[in-house]
């Protein structure tokens, strides 16, 4: 970017308040607070680290969280709150360390960022990189919602290309992790609640525009057992699922109008 300033101002209206991305990534947790009962302490590399949000929540959680990114006046609002980042490249920051040393490794919305053979590197080194049950999680925009894959995606003008779900799951599997568990995410609460109609503009755009890949390490079967609960749920809207609710409520509509009224009775004759 020409501006060192750009990036920062662009985020700061197109991705959300800090409050609002922290409150966001909380949905994580369900996942990564087993890992302080297997050891005790904790320690996470965020790469492409941001304005801080998921570093600040790791550290009330009570892990030892460190970021790392490339633009500088991303950084200075870190460095503001205290919390521990460098500038530099996340891929060489994960080369530096030592095997099985972390036991969270995070991206979030940095993988649509870099180039596919970038982030299959990243993928490999997160592995060699993470504890036994240790998990790379891996956030990014969600190509299903056919408005972010085909409008809000290509907003940010440092996104290479969107990565389907699917292609990022077999991604991790194809590394060596032992399990995956796709996330979707940010999807409107009245349309995951069931509690209206839904309409062809929510098809569109009403899938979860945000999913994550969570990627675990392999353990015992013992030390996985501690993650079965949110590996185990589903989460958010898909395409299929939105669509076919659609198709379900245009049926019930066009039935009710084809329904004949119902004739009123024949009152009796009068007695003469």
């Amino acid at each position: 970017m020409p501006d060192a300033n750009f990036y920062r101002a662009f985020e700061d209206r197109h991705r959300g308040t800090r409050d609002l991305i922290k409150s966001r990534v909380r949905a994580y947790l369900p996942f990564i607070t087993p890992l302080l009962k297997l050891y005790g302490e904790g320690a996470v590399l965020d790469m492409g680290c941001g304005r801080g949000e998921w570093l600040e929540l790791m550290g009330e959680e009570g892990f030892t969280a460190h970021g790392v990114d490339l633009d500088a006046a991303m950084l200075a609002a870190c460095q503001e709150l205290g919390l521990s980042v460098e500038q530099g490249d996340a891929l060489e920051a994960l080369k530096r360390l030592p095997d099985a040393s972390q036991c969270v490794v995070s991206g979030f919305h940095i993988a649509e960022h870099v180039p596919f053979a970038v982030l299959q590197e990243m993928v490999a080194e997160a592995l060699r990189v993470l504890k036994p049950a240790g998990l790379l999680i891996l956030e990014t925009p969600n190509a299903e919602n056919l408005v972010v894959g085909a409008s809000s995606f290509y907003l940010d003008p440092t996104h290479q290309r969107p990565l389907p779900p699917l292609l990022l799951s077999f991604l991790t599997e194809y590394a060596g992790f032992s399990r995956t568990k796709i996330l979707r995410l940010q999807e409107s609460s009245e349309l995951a609640a069931h509690s209206a109609r839904v309409t062809l503009l929510q098809v569109l755009a009403g899938v979860s525009p945000d999913y994550a890949v969570v990627a675990q390490k392999t353990a015992s079967a013992e030390e996985l057992a501690h993650f079965s609960a949110p590996f185990e749920q589903e989460y958010g809207l898909t395409l299929a699922a939105l669509a076919a609710r659609y198709e379900t409520d245009l049926r019930a509509e066009i039935l009710r109008e084809l329904k004949p009224p119902r004739k009123k009775a024949a009152s009796a004759a009068p007695k003469k």
